[in-house]
């Protein structure tokens, strides 16, 4: 909010923001950033597996420090109206290739969109970690899984050897990941700015968390147009309903978990 403050007065836009109907996957990481920083890790987890409540009042939390920026149609690029259409990769795109605003939320992928414009990772697009919101910092969040698809001694142990500081070091060097076994120095990236998630990883101790929408059930927290991705939407069309947006949540997780 600092630094929103600043670069609008400067004459700039500062966020752009994918609320898209296909891509509000974006609205719950913004959520998770901020609820893990405020809640702590172990509300987070709690949350995760839906033994607290969406109406506890942590959630409700969260959601009044989201209003700060979504409620506020002028720190976003083409106010609601635009977000509410805005596909993931065209906020990427907006901020780098059109310039339209300053700063765009997203993982590590959204390298691949912003080498589709002239700008250049590290030198024109910049990253810093999800701002603190409360007393976990740095905030740290992600996940892919590596699946056997048939069981057996051989898969076991392959599945093993990527999870090992030897294979974090080669695929480090090869670019394209960042493994979670902090044995690895952020050194054997090859990527400077994927030293510069290592790092944050590192820093993290043991405060990273795996996507909080991933371990829901789809129909919570991976489906366009419902569960989780819809109620962020709709909030984002009307910040001050925080109450009305929990017991929406709340709603949709108790249907989705007990399914």
């Amino acid at each position: 909010m600092k630094a929103a403050g600043t670069i609008q007065d400067s004459g700039t836009t500062p966020f752009t923001l994918a609320a898209g109907p296909q891509d509000s996957w974006t609205l719950t990481d913004w959520f998770e950033n901020v609820y893990l920083s405020q809640a702590g890790p172990d509300s987070y987890d709690k949350l995760a597996k839906h033994e607290i409540k969406w109406t506890d009042p942590t959630v409700g939390k969260a959601l009044t420090t989201l209003a700060q920026i979504w409620g506020k149609p002028d720190l976003i690029a083409g106010g609601v109206a635009a977000a509410t259409k805005t596909k993931f990769d065209e906020s990427v795109t907006q901020t780098f290739g059109q310039q339209k605003s300053a700063m765009v939320y997203g993982g590590d992928f959204a390298a691949a969109n912003i080498a589709t414009t002239k700008a250049k990772v590290g030198a024109d697009a910049k990253v810093f970690p999800f701002p603190k919101a409360g007393a976990t910092d740095p905030a740290v969040l992600g996940g892919d899984i590596a699946v056997a698809l048939k069981d057996g001694k051989g898969a076991q142990e392959l599945m093993k050897f990527f999870a090992s500081p030897e294979a974090g070091k080669t695929w480090a060097g090869l670019g394209g990941y960042l493994t979670p076994n902090k044995n690895v120095s952020p050194e054997a990236y090859s990527d400077p700015i994927a030293k510069q998630f290592a790092a944050q990883i590192q820093k993290s101790g043991d405060a990273a968390r795996y996507d909080l929408s991933d371990l829901a059930p789809a129909a919570f927290g991976a489906t366009p147009g419902k569960g989780e991705w819809e109620a962020l939407r709709t909030f984002v069309q009307k910040p001050t309903d925080v109450k009305g947006t929990q017991e929406r949540l709340e709603a949709e997780a108790a249907k989705a978990y007990k399914g």
